[in-house]
């Protein structure tokens, strides 16, 4: 079976002031379907940037990157961000959701750029947010939510239109303990019922043991022997 993901000798540096600072060298890596995997490492390790070049937020300076079978780094501008918008569901830290929609019109976004009738879009979000758990918040504004239940939120906007992978940059960095394993267990069900890939970035050891592999980077390095966490 074909990865989801096969990145090759891929090498990411940006320049900061009159220098040049490599971040990732020679990356190779495959992610299967179906995989949840953590990226973890230290502050600066480029976990985060090989996160954004799977997404196709940023390109790499060389090397390739294949996601569903197809070449992202030969893609533009433009269509790479008609990629992404088909292709891959984000749950950030902040949440990012809308302020001036309701949570329901928040997860219908992403189902307003394909060709889904009304009814169509309001029966498949409807059947997300029971499976989020916020039914009975569906007309609430993100800011009478909790932070865990704007990350469900969050979560049911990144899954609606059945993407080919999920990407997560420390999807619970920002909430309290309860809610974070709340969320946490959310994402295992995703991935153990529906098959979801998911990516998962954290610097948090026990979000990365909720996964089912881990992978380490160090200074822009795959680690061979991650440590034991």
């Amino acid at each position: 079976m074909q990865p989801v993901v096969e990145i090759r000798n891929l090498a990411k540096s940006y320049r900061r002031g009159g220098q040049i600072v490599p971040v990732l060298t020679d990356i190779t890596l495959d992610i299967q379907r179906g995989e949840f995997t953590a990226l973890m490492g230290p502050s600066g390790s480029g976990k985060s940037t090989l996160l954004n070049l799977i997404a196709g937020i940023d390109k790499p300076d060389s090397g390739h990157l294949r996601v569903g079978g197809l070449d992202i780094t030969a893609l533009g501008e433009g269509e790479l961000a008609d990629w992404r918008s088909r292709n891959v569901g984000f749950i950030f830290q902040f949440y990012n959701l809308m302020p001036v929609l309701s949570a329901f019109e928040n997860i219908e976004l992403p189902l307003t750029l394909t060709r889904l009738s009304r009814a169509e879009r309001r029966e498949r979000v409807e059947l997300t947010l029971s499976l989020v758990g916020l039914s009975d918040r569906k007309d609430h504004y993100p800011s009478e939510l909790s932070g865990g239940q704007q990350q469900r939120v969050a979560i049911a906007r990144a899954v609606i239109a059945d993407p080919v992978l999920i990407v997560a940059d420390e999807p619970t960095g920002d909430l309290d303990r309860q809610s974070a394993a709340d969320i946490l267990a959310m994402l295992q069900r995703l991935n153990a019922e529906l098959s979801t890939t998911i990516i998962m970035v954290t610097h948090d050891a026990h979000a990365a043991r909720t996964a089912r592999r881990l992978i380490y980077l160090d200074k822009g390095e795959l680690m061979l022997e991650p440590p034991t966490i």
